[in-house]
């Protein structure tokens, strides 16, 4: 990997903040549990029924197990590589890849931010109905709003945010436990079983892979602890804090999935108003309980924003100072927030708050789009990790082989579950953001492309070209 070339002046890297492993596993806890927990029993009653939930919980959770597992021997085998996805995609396979990879985890967070606004906005759209379903001006003035809000508490220092994040992680937990204790007190034997079959219209595995996105959008953040494995005070405390956080949350996605299917019978689960939870728990309790969820989305989403917005400010700011992105990337403050990348952030998450506007179904195409965009750099480290492991003949890292072939084999299904159309519409953000590369590039006067990356991003852009086509021709519908 290229050094980090040396940044002086206004730019120069303040000293880093370092936290605890309680914090840093609060950053895996706080980045998953977020808006799509509580979107989790309709999204899955739209698909499948508890059969097929309970199978892909099994695939999603030993997958995505496996890619914490990659994450944490990443972080105990190459120390040496401090910023996460990013730096595992660029060691293994190039600058341009790592460009990719850096790209599209970062438009991920961000489009993953605007989700969370319209999530917010949308749910109030129940009380107030000029919200609409968080796509109307005025829902998109208010999230305008809460974006720059962020943008001013999160440069007054990592510290300082990473404490609020972890109040604000166990304040959103405890309700979500909460749901799943109350369900189970009106929990029916019967209408669980009622439930156990999908549509017979639909294979169970097609079933199943129509849940994968949901299941990849809600586990985005397992990488929390690797992002921002800089300010660990051991390097051991990344793997450790990736284990402990993925576990944890996945009990409570299940959970909350499998039990909502005692309380009321799938095909009303599947008509419920997003958030679903508010309205398994009103069944379930009285009106008081859908009350009652809306507030705890409300602190729950806010506080996944401010864990995302870290993680998308720090994969830039890891870019930018290896040369592969502008300069004014790497600024950080006297706090040690990284001023140029957050600045950044927020101009996209504010853009696609505008695109919000003319969107069809703002939520799904958000969420989905927001999967789709992580896959790649997820993908792109488990391949890493393979690499690696092909490359270490030796028994004793039998192991690890094994562990990398899985998690590589689960995020391929996943890309394949992702469908064309989102793939290209990755393409479109991506491909134009490469003017970004070129600049850092020539910056550091430094070759811009190999033979092998001109082909890559001549392959990319022809996509990008084929996405935009079939929008306008209205093939692909935003």
């Amino acid at each position: 990997m290229t050094p980090a070339p040396t940044a002086s002046g206004p730019t120069a890297p303040a000293q880093a903040t370092h936290v605890s492993l309680l914090t840093l596993s609060t950053f895996v806890v706080g980045s998953m549990i977020g808006a799509g927990v509580f979107s989790l029993p309709a999204t899955f009653a739209e698909s499948t029924g508890v059969a097929g939930t309970l199978i892909a919980w099994a695939i999603a959770g030993g997958g995505m197990f496996m890619l914490a597992l990659v994450f944490q021997r990443l972080a105990v085998r190459r120390p040496d590589l401090d910023a996460g996805i990013f730096s595992y995609a660029k060691e293994g396979f190039g600058n341009y890849v790592g460009y990719f990879a850096a790209f599209g985890y970062w438009a991920s967070a961000c489009v993953g931010n605007v989700f969370y606004w319209v999530f917010i906005t949308g749910t109030l759209g129940a009380v107030f109905p000029a919200l609409g379903e968080g796509n109307t001006p005025l829902a998109v003035a208010i999230s305008s709003a809460g974006i720059w809000l962020f943008y001013v508490l999160i440069r007054r220092g990592v510290r300082e945010a990473a404490a609020l994040n972890r109040i604000v992680t166990i304040a959103k937990t405890v309700p979500i436990v909460v749901f799943v204790v109350l369900c189970l007190t009106v929990f029916d034997p019967a209408v669980f079983a009622a439930n156990w079959s999908g549509d017979p219209g639909t294979g169970l595995g097609e079933q199943i892979r129509t849940t994968m996105l949901v299941t990849v959008f809600v586990f985005i953040g397992i990488e929390g602890a690797t992002v921002n494995s800089r300010h660990a005070r051991r390097r051991s405390d990344v793997g450790r804090a990736t284990v402990l956080g993925f576990l944890s949350v996945l009990a409570v996605f299940a959970s909350v999935t499998v039990v909502s299917y005692g309380v009321i019978p799938r095909a009303e689960i599947a008509g419920l108003r997003q958030p679903s939870m508010g309205g398994v728990l009103e069944a379930a309790v009285g009106g008081w309980g859908a009350a009652f969820i809306g507030v705890a989305l409300v602190v729950a989403v806010l506080g996944a924003y401010l864990a995302w917005t870290l993680m998308a400010a720090e994969v830039l700011l890891s870019a930018a100072r290896a040369g592969d992105l502008p300069r004014f990337l790497r600024r950080t403050n006297a706090k040690d927030t990284p001023t140029g990348a957050l600045t950044l952030s927020s101009l996209l998450a504010q853009a696609m708050l505008v695109v919000v506007l003319f969107a069809q179904n703002a939520f799904d195409a958000a969420l989905e789009l927001t999967s789709a965009l992580a896959l790649i750099p997820f993908f792109l480290s488990a391949a890493f990790a393979l690499k690696l492991a092909v490359q270490d003949g030796r028994r004793g890292r039998l192991g690890d082989a094994v562990v990398a072939v899985l998690a590589t084999l689960y995020t391929l299904y996943l890309l394949w579950a992702a469908g064309a159309t989102y793939l290209l519409l990755c393409l479109v953000i991506i491909v134009p953001g490469t003017i970004l590369f070129v600049i850092g590039r020539r910056q550091q006067r430094a070759r811009v492309f190999t033979p092998a990356e001109a082909v890559l991003f001549g392959l990319a852009a022809i996509g990008a070209v084929v996405a935009v086509v079939l929008i306008a021709q209205g093939v692909i519908a935003v």
